[in-house]
């Protein structure tokens, strides 16, 4: 009986994007509409200047703003696994951890906010574009990537450290050869992390985002509001299809590691 809840839920979360991908495959441009096995989408795909414009500006701010995420949550992880009780650590774990669970239509106007006093104020930043949006997806994706690494150095605990300090090793020795090396697991993951939350993200770029940033999500939410288009089932398929490519090298690399140790 569970095998089958298993496959059952399996299924209802497979289908429609199984379906999807079929249609991408589709001759016919209207939508669910079977005109026999193309790549007719995949071609036009190639040909829109627009999509794949919009699709390389979020891959180049995603992985900006998942290595900021990754160094200051990082950074913010630490202290609060390391630096043990201090003055105001309470209100810096708040602070640190609100992104996690305010509504992002809540982040998003703060940001813009944000960016707009500092422009009257400063003269900076010159209108929303990318580098807002970049340090938008960035403030959310370092709230993940703390609590990521928090939790891994939660569970190790300091023994390693403390006896690399008892043998003599400075503070910058010890973090260089102990700590960085046991985080660095949770460090990848967490940029992993930060990096789809922002490539995926459509709430905080509204807010943050100008004319001349337009990411990918955005740009199919505009063109989707007039119905559902082949081109964007043949970019889903090979989105889809570099997300498995990434798991299996992934799955490749875990084994290896394991024959190696």
């Amino acid at each position: 009986m569970s095998r089958v809840v298993l496959w059952l839920g399996l299924g209802f979360l497979w289908a429609p994007v199984l379906l999807m991908a079929g249609f991408a495959f589709s001759d016919a441009r209207q939508p669910f509409v079977w005109g026999g096995f193309s790549w007719r989408w995949f071609v036009a795909l190639a040909g829109n200047a627009r999509l794949l414009e919009a699709a390389s500006l979020s891959v180049l701010v995603a992985g900006g703003a998942a290595t900021l995420a990754m160094l200051a949550g990082g950074a913010m992880g630490w202290v609060l696994a390391r630096q043990g009780a201090f003055r105001g650590r309470a209100v810096f774990g708040a602070l640190a951890a609100a992104p996690l669970v305010l509504p992002e239509v809540v982040s998003g106007l703060a940001l813009l906010l944000l960016f707009v006093a500092l422009e009257r104020l400063t003269g900076w930043p010159q209108g929303r574009g990318v580098l807002t949006l970049l340090l938008a997806h960035a403030s959310l994706g370092a709230a993940y990537v703390a609590v990521v690494v928090q939790g891994r150095l939660a569970s190790m605990g300091p023994l390693l450290e403390d006896a690399a300090a008892d043998l003599g090793a400075n503070a910058a020795t010890v973090f260089r050869t102990i700590t960085l090396p046991l985080i660095a697991p949770s460090l990848a993951a967490g940029w992993g992390l930060a990096f789809l939350l922002s490539f995926d993200d459509v709430v905080l770029a509204s807010f943050t985002s100008g004319p001349g940033a337009t990411t990918l999500p955005l740009l199919l939410f505009s063109q989707l509001r007039m119905g559902a288009t082949p081109e964007a089932h043949a970019l889903a398929v090979v989105m889809l299809g570099l997300a498995v490519a990434g798991l299996c090298l992934w799955q490749i690399w875990l084994r290896s590691k394991n024959r190696v140790s």
